[in-house]
C-alpha cells in the first residue's frame, strides 16, 4: 500500500491527473505527493489527537501514569502503545485502535469508559502514526498482524484466561474486523467496530472521487499495482468484509447515517458479511465517527450491553 492517499496519486498518477483535470489538477496531485509524507506527520496525528479531546479526559490519561508497552512487527517496526492497568485485578482487557491520521491518545474516552468498566486497556499506535515506526499507512491490513502481536502480549502478560474485546473507529474499524478474520486465540471474546470500511480498494475509489475529484480511471487500477510492486500488496487484497467471513466471534457494527468518510452503505456489507454473532446500530443523525460525541451515554450502554453476553 503506498504511503497514503495522496502519495498514491502523486506516485502513480500525475500524467493521468494533468491529461484529465488540467495543468492545476496534476499540480495539485504533485503538491500533495510533496507535501503530505505521513513521515513528516507522525508528530501531527498525535498532536491532532490530543486537540479534539476534552482537557478533562487528556488530564485523565496523564493521571493514570500508562505503561509503554512496544513490539516489533513481523516486517520490522518498533511499534508504540499505551497500557493503563484496571484499578481492580481484572482478567478483562480492552485493545483500542485509533483512526487514520491520529494516534493513541484519540481513544483516551474510550479508554476511560473501558476502565470505568474495570478494564485494563491497551492503546496501541498503528504504523506509521504517533510514536510507532513505519512510513506506510496500513489502513488495516497489514495492521491486523501487528493487532496479533498485540493480543498475544496481552495474553503473556495477563494469563491464559485473559478475556479480550478488540474496539476500533474509522481506521482502526477495519483494523479490529481484519484482524478478526484470523486465527486468533479464544481469549479474543468480541469485537466493536465503528464507523468501518469494508474494502481497502473500495475507500480508495471513493476518497479519489469524492474528496480528490479525480478520476478513479486509469489511477485506481495503477495505484493497485504500484501497492503490489512497493509493499506486496494490492489495495484489492484488503477485503475486510471477506476477513468476516472466516470468523464466529460477536461484532457489533456502529455507524452514522451522515457519515461523509466512509459512506454508510459499508454498515450493512459488513453486517452481511459476519459469519457469527452480530448486531448494528445506524445513528441517523451522527457523521463520521461522531455517533458516542453525539450520546455518550446511550453509546456506552449500547456498547456494554452487548460486551455483557460475551465477556464475563
Amino acid at each position: 500500500m503506498a504511503k497514503s492517499w495522496q502519495k498514491w496519486l502523486g506516485a502513480t498518477a500525475i500524467a493521468a491527473a494533468v491529461g484529465t483535470v488540467g495543468v492545476l489538477g496534476g499540480a495539485a496531485v504533485v503538491y500533495q505527493a510533496a507535501t503530505k509524507s505521513f513521515s513528516r506527520n507522525r508528530r501531527k496525528t498525535k498532536q491532532r489527537a490530543i486537540a479534539e479531546n476534552t482537557a478533562a479526559d487528556n488530564a485523565w490519561y496523564l493521571r493514570h501514569n500508562p505503561v509503554e508497552w512496544t513490539q516489533t512487527s513481523l516486517d520490522g517496526l518498533i511499534l508504540r502503545a499505551s497500557c493503563i492497568e484496571a484499578t481492580q485485578p481484572t482478567k478483562k482487557v480492552a485493545i483500542l485502535a485509533h483512526g487514520l491520521g491520529h494516534a493513541r491518545e484519540q481513544m483516551i474516552p474510550w479508554a476511560k469508559t473501558f476502565h470505568d468498566w474495570g478494564y485494563t486497556v491497551l492503546m496501541p499506535d498503528a504504523r506509521a502514526h504517533g510514536d510507532s515506526e513505519g512510513h506506510t499507512i496500513g489502513y488495516g491490513w497489514p495492521d491486523r498482524f501487528d493487532y496479533n502481536g498485540w493480543i498475544n502480549q496481552v495474553i503473556a502478560t495477563y494469563g491464559e484466561d485473559c478475556e479480550i474485546v478488540l474496539l476500533g473507529i474509522s481506521m482502526g474499524a477495519a483494523t479490529v474486523l481484519a484482524t478478526a478474520g484470523e486465527d486468533l486465540p479464544h481469549n479474543v471474546k468480541a469485537v466493536v467496530a465503528d464507523s468501518g470500511y469494508a474494502s481497502v480498494l473500495a475507500e480508495a475509489r471513493y476518497r479519489i472521487r469524492n474528496k480528490y475529484h479525480l478520476p478513479v480511471y486509469p489511477i485506481l487500477p495503477i495505484a493497485d499495482q504500484y501497492s503490489r510492486l512497493a509493499e506486496g500488496y494490492r489495495l484489492s487484497d484488503g477485503n475486510i468484509a471477506q476477513q468476516l467471513q472466516k470468523t464466529h466471534l460477536p461484532i457489533l457494527f456502529i455507524q452514522g447515517a451522515n457519515d461523509e468518510t466512509v459512506p454508510v452503505e459499508n454498515l450493512d456489507v459488513l453486517y452481511r458479511a459476519a459469519a457469527g454473532p452480530k448486531e448494528r446500530y445506524r445513528d441517523n443523525e451522527a457523521g463520521h465517527i461522531a455517533t458516542r460525541a453525539k450520546d455518550p451515554a446511550k453509546y456506552d450502554d449500547l456498547v456494554k450491553t452487548f460486551l455483557e453476553k460475551y465477556v464475563d
